[in-house]
C-alpha cells in the first residue's frame, strides 16, 4: 500500500510515516539481505538536527531500550545519533511495527565492537529522511 503525498504550502512532500517491511525479515528477524533498511518516521520537526549531521562520515544510532512503562503502553522508539563526539537529539523514530526487528538487531550486534545500527540521511520529497542500515546487522 502506497502512503500518499503530503501537500505543504503547495509543494508535494513524502509522507514522514517512516517505511519498511517485516517481510524483509527472516526467521529471529535477521534481515534477509543486505540492503534492508527501514526509513524513521516522523522527522519533520528534526530536520535542524539531521541537516547538522549531514557531513558525518559514519553515523550510528543510539537507541536506547525501553522500559517496562514504554513497553506497556507502547511508547514510540526515539533514534538518536552517537558521532564519537556527541550524541545527537533525537533524528526520528522507529515506524509502528518494525520495534521487533530493530530491538533484535541491537540484541544481536551487543557482542560486537560497534554495537549500533549504522545509518544514512538521504533527502526524499525536498526533506532529509534517516534509514537505517539494517542489513548491516545480520
Amino acid at each position: 500500500m502506497d502512503i500518499p503525498n503530503l501537500v505543504k504550502d503547495g509543494v508535494e512532500m513524502a509522507s514522514d510515516s517512516g517505511s519498511g517491511k517485516l517481510g524483509d525479515y527472516r526467521y529471529n528477524l535477521v534481515p534477509a539481505n543486505k540492503r534492508v533498511t527501514i526509513r524513521l518516521a516522523d522527522s519533520d520537526p528534526y530536520q535542524e538536527e539531521i541537516a547538522s549531521l549531514v557531513d558525518e562520515e559514519t553515523l550510528l544510532t543510539f537507541i536506547a531500550a525501553r522500559t517496562i512503562e514504554e513497553e506497556r503502553t507502547d511508547a514510540p522508539m526515539p533514534v538518536r545519533f552517537f558521532t564519537g563526539r556527541r550524541m545527537s537529539g533525537i533524528v526520528g523514530y522507529v515506524p509502528r511495527g518494525l520495534e521487533p526487528a530493530v530491538i533484535e538487531a541491537l540484541t544481536r550486534i551487543e557482542d560486537r565492537s560497534n554495537n549500533r545500527i549504522p545509518a544514512s540521511i538521504v533527502k526524499k520529497g525536498g526533506q532529509l529522511r534517516v534509514v537505517l542500515l539494517m542489513g548491516d546487522t545480520r
